[in-house]
């Protein structure tokens, strides 16, 4: 090859690897999740999977967050390609509710697809007593990290059954497995965990502790209101849970950025929905994800690239 063939070649090349969805920068995909014990990061590794095979010159890894509201803050930063979020914060975040963890609108986030529902799981240990959310007054509750979606979470329901965080006699604010190792010890009468049925924080603590599993009613469930939904945990999700209990659900989505080009959204969508069952080996919670309902509720603009993808497979916005 001639002197000016090479120089042609690698200007080639150059021109190649700038072109938004090919080999370059593009190609690093950090998905971010939550903590290691709860249901965000099993998927996140199983979406790992399913990229890396999809998409054998990506460079993939997953990202133990403090998961919903840290995850969006870090797209709209550019800290991430993907991530999963309650549909509550992700709601807030577009909104720019600085009580919530964002200060100023997030305008860069983008939607990938809703997910699987986030069943609200209030946990306490039998010895304290708690059977109703009323009994939580005056005991020592966990509602996970601080401006967290499950924290979030925590103070719309507490919110809805007529209380605050100074009913409380003690709030903790932690992550699920430091809860668990708490209450393990005594230390911690209840906690509240926002997660896919079958959490492994509190299949833990129910293995080692006798639990009760605190119902969330009807009418706390109505005056939540969207996008908070009625939902049951099914009996025997937990060891010693005897009966289904009701409680409040929110749909967890897969978010991206308008800074993630449109081939490679549309090839992190394709690759998920045509890998299903990876992601329900991965965990149970993920078992019912449909394409039908990939658009249900979404609460912020979505990827064009994702939109490519349901366009292909007939699947309208709302």
């Amino acid at each position: 090859m001639t002197i000016r063939n090479r120089v042609v070649a690698v200007a080639a090349g150059l021109a190649l690897a700038a072109l938004p969805g090919l080999a370059g920068a593009q190609q690093f995909i950090n998905i971010l999740t939550g903590g290691t014990s709860g249901v965000y990061y099993p998927v996140g590794g199983a979406l790992s999977k399913i990229y890396t095979e999809a998409m054998p010159d990506a460079k993939v890894q997953v990202q133990a967050t403090k998961a919903s509201v840290e995850n969006l803050n870090l797209l709209q930063q550019g800290k991430g390609e993907i991530g999963i979020s309650l549909g509550d914060s992700v709601k807030l975040a577009v909104e720019g509710n600085a009580e919530a963890g964002f200060p100023q609108p997030l305008d860069k986030l983008r939607g990938i697809s809703a997910m699987y529902p986030n069943f609200i799981q209030i946990v306490a240990s039998q010895d304290s007593g708690i059977k109703t959310l009323a009994d939580l007054k005056g005991k020592a509750l966990s509602v996970g990290a601080p401006k967290s979606g499950t924290e979030l979470n925590a103070r719309a329901i507490l919110a809805a059954a007529g209380m605050s965080y100074e009913d409380l006699g003690k709030v903790e604010y932690l992550p699920f497995a430091e809860s668990v190792e708490l209450m393990k010890n005594r230390q911690l009468d209840a906690t509240l965990q926002s997660a896919g049925l079958g959490v492994a924080s509190l299949k833990d603590l129910s293995t080692s502790i006798p639990i009760t599993v605190v119902s969330v009613p009807e009418d706390v469930a109505a005056s939540l209101g969207a996008p908070y939904v009625a939902e049951t945990i099914p009996a025997n999700t937990y060891d010693g849970q005897a009966e289904a209990v009701p409680t409040v659900a929110v749909i967890n989505y897969l978010v991206s950025s308008d800074a993630v080009s449109d081939d490679l959204a549309y090839q992190m969508t394709r690759s998920m929905y045509e890998n299903l069952d990876e992601l329900a080996a991965a965990h149970a919670a993920t078992a019912g994800i449909d394409v039908k309902n990939a658009l249900q509720g979404m609460p912020v603009p979505l990827h064009p690239g994702a939109k490519r993808y349901y366009d292909e497979v007939g699947v309208a916005a709302e």
